[in-house]
């Protein structure tokens, strides 16, 4: 019997930005170990001669980190300690031919949608039979869910269409099995993640689909919990909560980017939305969902915006009370809509209003914590951190939100696994608890 050799080229992969480029990065690194590379994730101590780089170009932070990065590998090769150096992503995407003056030690590098290409730069076939069948590099019980690609949005500020392109839904059938695959691997939890999530199955059949593929993936043997993220408010189909309200296991959890409040800046971001229509959204879901946590992320700083406009956007995240706000400050964008106009509003303003909001948040979120003390909740458990378990309530998700920390010398549960945890004290970020005795 032949026994399976790995090649003698050791591959690492560095993924920087969002949830959607590691799932970008996990596709890779399964092409990869199917075409015999031994392959690992973010490794420093890798050993590894060949290292690919997936890019971030959201902002200029991000864009930065990227850069830095590449530069300080680029600079391993020149030394001797890696013989190839790949780029790929979304900074490379977009700024390719800039990259390839400025820094020419990167053999090769690639586009968004240019996995094929690399993967034959590495003497790599593409292999369809893998499609659905991603090997994950997060925690073994919960993952991501890219379901469809691109944007057909015309936000003035986003360059992410320049580097992502046109909305591209996948089938549900195709979602469909790569869940089950994820499912029989122990996921238990799955965040469906698009640049547009409720343009869900427009391209693909002709109307929006995604009520159709929460029941298909909810009806997946194994998955408990399915959460929301990135909904667009303008034309929200109403539709999708009422599968949330059937089915338990779509998390009463949404994570709907509001950008503004402020008509003036909304109309100059292009949102399609007033600050009226979006308060009228917003109770249609709380009424259909009560109890729901909504997530939303908020950009200060928009060429025009004024201290009133602001003022406007600090009432309104006051007056809403959401349960998770996230707050970025504008980056003046080439090629958007918005770099054509001044970016006048100063970095010191930008950076004064961010912190004002965040304060505020900070403040609601202490007091809606505090209102669950006492109070239950099924709780997944992530890792073990120090004297605690650190879990997460159906209000949260990894990484951008609130934990539970439950104390592991009066407690005990096992990493993966659900548990009813009652809250004994909150924090503005964090949550108390013990385990509810059966």
């Amino acid at each position: 019997m032949k026994t399976r050799t790995l090649r003698k080229d050791k591959v690492n992969v560095i993924t920087l930005g969002c949830s959607k480029n590691l799932v970008d990065s996990e596709n890779l690194i399964t092409q990869l170990r199917g075409n015999d590379y031994e392959v690992t994730h973010e490794r420093d101590d890798a050993n590894a001669n060949i290292v690919i780089i997936n890019t971030c170009g959201f902002i200029d932070l991000a864009k930065q980190e990227s850069i830095d990065t590449i530069v300080e590998h680029a600079a391993l090769k020149s030394a001797g300690q890696i013989e190839k150096l790949y780029v790929t992503g979304c900074l490379s995407q977009r700024y390719k031919d800039d990259l390839e003056q400025e820094i020419p030690e990167v053999d090769a590098y690639f586009g968004t949608l240019e996995l094929p290409a690399l993967l034959a730069r590495l003497d790599a076939d593409y292999k369809y039979e893998l499609l659905g069948d991603r090997q994950i590099t997060t925690l073994p019980h919960y993952a991501y869910l890219k379901i469809s690609e691109g944007c057909n949005r015309t936000c003035a500020f986003c360059a992410i269409p320049l580097m992502r392109g046109q909305h591209i839904s996948r089938p549900v059938e195709e979602l469909v099995l790569e869940a089950r695959n994820l499912a029989r691997r122990g996921v238990k939890e799955l965040m469906l993640i698009a640049q547009e999530l409720t343009y869900y199955g427009l391209d693909l059949y002709k109307k929006r689909e995604l009520p159709r593929l929460l029941h298909a993936l909810a009806d997946v043997e194994g998955i408990e919990w399915i959460r929301l993220h990135y909904a667009y408010p303008s034309k929200f189909p109403l539709e999708i909560l009422d599968v949330m309200a059937e089915r338990p296991e779509i998390c009463n959890y949404l994570d709907m980017p509001l950008q503004h409040a402020s008509d003036p800046v909304l109309a100059a971001m292009r949102r399609q939305i007033t600050r009226d229509e979006t308060r009228v959204l917003l109770d249609q879901i709380r009424d259909k969902i009560p109890g729901i946590a909504l997530r939303t992320t908020f950009l200060v700083g928009h060429p025009g915006e004024t201290e009133a406009d602001f003022d406007t956007l600090f009432d309104f995240v006051q007056e809403q009370r959401f349960e998770r706000v996230g707050v970025f400050q504008y980056s003046h964008e080439e090629e958007t809509r918005a770099y054509e106009m001044p970016d006048d509003v100063p970095a010191e303003v930008k950076a004064e209003r961010a912190q004002r909001l965040m304060d505020a948040q900070q403040e609601i979120s202490l007091e809606k914590n505090e209102a669950k003390v006492g109070q239950t909740f099924k709780t997944l458990f992530d890792r073990k951190e120090g004297r605690y378990f650190v879990g997460r309530t159906e209000s949260d998700s990894p990484e951008v939100d609130n934990e539970v920390l439950v104390d592991a010398k009066a407690n005990y549960v096992r990493i993966g696994d659900f548990a009813d945890v009652r809250i004994t004290g909150a924090e503005a970020f964090d949550l108390y608890g013990e385990i509810s005795k059966p």
